[in-house]
């Protein structure tokens, strides 16, 4: 009998300072069998850090969401769609080959992707060739000791706050924070 994923909510409140976006997101979470802790909160601040987008790129009208993430590697870690359907932003977490990330850039207008893992920098020196022609392509390094920190936020029932400034996103509950700088590598 497979292991079904396990479901996560998330209320987050966001003050995006950098970007005049400041929205309450009511968001929800299925973190895969194989998912840790970890991946998924990573997930959740990948969609915090480009939250501002849904009204820049999107006038408002549109949609941000979890996609299905490793249940179907066809499918992003997280959407920005507008209202007619077409993928505005197409998010993935975590070290992919270069072949799923060069697909994802020809079905959405712009790609980013968060890097956490300790390894995150041998993994980019082997690839990174092999990206330069996908313009649309961003890549970020969340460093991981950060990464790690963002562990005991995750609840089945969180009230998180996140606050970006400065480039820093800050992102806690009633008890820890956890300020995250993400590295831009592409």
């Amino acid at each position: 009998m497979a292991l079904k994923s396990t479901i996560f909510k998330a209320h987050v409140q966001l003050a995006d300072i950098d970007h005049a976006y400041y929205a309450d997101h009511a968001l929800t979470l299925a973190r895969h069998p194989s998912e840790t802790d970890e991946r998924m909160m990573v997930r959740l601040c990948a969609l915090a850090l480009q939250a501002y987008q849904l009204q820049s790129v999107c006038g408002g009208d549109g949609t941000l969401a979890f996609g299905a993430g490793l249940s179907d590697p066809d499918e992003p870690d997280v959407w920005l769609r507008d209202f007619t359907g077409q993928t505005r932003l197409w998010m993935e977490v975590g070290q992919p080959e270069e072949k799923p990330l060069i697909k994802a850039c020809g079905k959405a207008d712009a790609v980013v992707l968060y890097c956490f893992n300790h390894a995150a920098e041998v993994w980019w020196r082997g690839i990174e060739n092999k990206l330069h022609r996908a313009h649309n392509l961003g890549v970020y390094r969340i460093p991981t000791a950060a990464a790690q920190a963002l562990i005991p936020l995750a609840q089945r029932s969180m009230q998180l706050q996140a606050t970006i400034q400065e480039g820093v996103l800050t992102l806690g509950d009633a008890s820890h924070s956890v300020d995250i700088e993400p590295v831009r590598w592409k």
